[in-house]
């Protein structure tokens, strides 16, 4: 099945094919399981889903990548270990669903599981400087990370990249589908970039990655019969982090690296919000709230299918507009555009900056603003303050807190939905 040691592109299709099979069936066993041994997922203040949910969805997913990889990828030490680490990464995922790890011992397994693939050939060490040296990747300056003995720099950034895109991930793990669909897109993407590319185990893993979240999403998507867990979250993450770079082995680094972050850039949005206003805070990094996307969006009256809708929509734009950073014409690579071409190009950013500005500023302020007005006027019987409203809804986007008038003082107050407490803002 192989050609020169390498998977044909076609096979691909296959390794999605099956790991989308197996997952799609194996999910119900994975749901008894789960049930059996405890690991269940109960509704909290945090919680979007309403009743308890089995959250070993992953296990099957495992099942799907484990027999694709050994059929799809070449058995060179690169793919075992790739998928060695996919394993343990699923094991420690199991642990967490099961026992609720802590955030400090659970870091440290992801990065002993990256740290597999990555000690065997795993890891970008070369990067070109753009511009310097000239503006195409053939002439373009190369820098080589120093190397500082067994665990060299490459090692550790490598090891530092891949967990951050296990955690991003994880965190989008907040919706039902939410998470697969997210994978599902980017795993598409990726394996359409690295298959043109030449990168073609990128292109099989990315495909792998793809078809388990599929595979998944068929019962994982509203309303859900079973959630993927940490075995399954971590495992994508784990994936795509390792697609993104073994798409820049032996390539022009800083482009094989830039179509990811653009691909990903949804859920790292989503985690860099959260993680900023929870250090702004000084609430602990890891602990759950209820400031990301998803859950602003169900703030203001959205549905689970609704939600999906709008942010599968916004991956989907920036997954087009990676392809066609890949495919349109607009540069030969020796610093000549093709003003038609880059005029594409262009349009084509603006149509995702576009998209990116309405649902983070618009569909965050404006059509918040309007639904507390009316959800302030049901509740106090009467019209509430111009003034009241916007400094209510400013302090919701900023802290995360939820306002409700009193009806005896006619005072605006805002609900901490960490600490339960109630505490003015405004006059009613």
């Amino acid at each position: 099945m192989l050609v020169n040691g390498h998977p044909q592109a076609i096979f691909a299709l296959y390794a999605l094919a099956l790991a989308l099979a197996l997952s799609w069936l194996l999910v119900p066993l994975t749901e008894r399981l789960a049930r059996r041994i405890g690991a269940i997922d109960y509704p909290n203040e945090r919680s979007i889903h309403r009743k308890p949910m089995p959250r070993l969805g992953g296990l099957a997913m495992l099942v799907g990548v484990l027999a694709a990889g050994l059929l799809f990828l070449p058995l060179a030490s690169v793919a075992r270990a790739i998928l060695a680490g996919a394993l343990a990464i699923a094991l420690l995922g199991v642990l967490d669903d099961v026992f609720e790890l802590n955030a400090g011992l659970k870091l440290a397994g992801q990065v002993v599981a990256v740290a597999i693939p990555v000690f065997n050939g795993v890891k970008v060490g070369t990067f070109s400087v753009p511009f310097a040296g000239g503006i195409s990747p053939q002439t373009a300056f190369l820098f080589h990370l120093p190397v500082l003995g067994r665990a060299d720099l490459a090692h550790v950034l490598t090891i530092i990249g891949i967990v951050a895109v296990i955690n991003v991930i994880n965190f989008t793990d907040g919706v039902d589908g939410l998470a697969a669909g997210v994978c599902a897109i980017s795993g598409a993407t990726m394996a359409v970039i690295a298959l043109s590319l030449n990168r073609t185990g990128a292109g099989v893993l990315a495909a792998i990655a793809c078809g388990a979240a599929l595979g998944f999403l068929r019962h994982g998507f509203p309303p859900a019969r079973s959630f993927m867990g940490d075995t399954g979250s971590g495992l994508l993450g784990y994936l795509l982090g390792s697609v993104a770079v073994l798409g820049a082995l032996k390539t022009n680094a800083v482009v094989a690296l830039f179509f990811p972050l653009i691909v990903l850039a949804v859920p790292i949005l989503d985690t860099g919000f959260v993680v900023a206003k929870r250090i702004k805070y000084r609430r602990p990094i890891h602990k759950g709230d209820r400031w990301h996307f998803h859950h602003r969006m169900a703030n203001i009256g959205f549905s689970q299918r609704r939600t999906l809708a709008y942010l599968y929509g916004w991956v989907l734009i920036l997954a087009a507009l990676a392809l066609a950073l890949r495919f349109v014409p607009y540069s030969d690579n020796h610093g000549h555009f093709n003003a038609p071409w880059t005029a594409v190009m262009a349009v084509c950013a603006l149509i995702a900056g576009a998209a990116s500005v309405y649902l983070v500023v618009v569909l965050e302020i404006l059509k918040l603003r309007s639904e507390r007005t009316r959800e302030l006027f049901r509740f106090a019987g009467r019209p509430v303050p111009e003034g009241a409203v916007d400094e209510g809804v400013a302090r919701e986007l900023e802290t995360g807190t939820f306002a409700v008038v009193d009806p005896d003082t006619g005072e605006v107050e805002a609900l901490d939905p960490e600490t339960g407490d109630f505490e003015a803002v405004g006059e009613g």
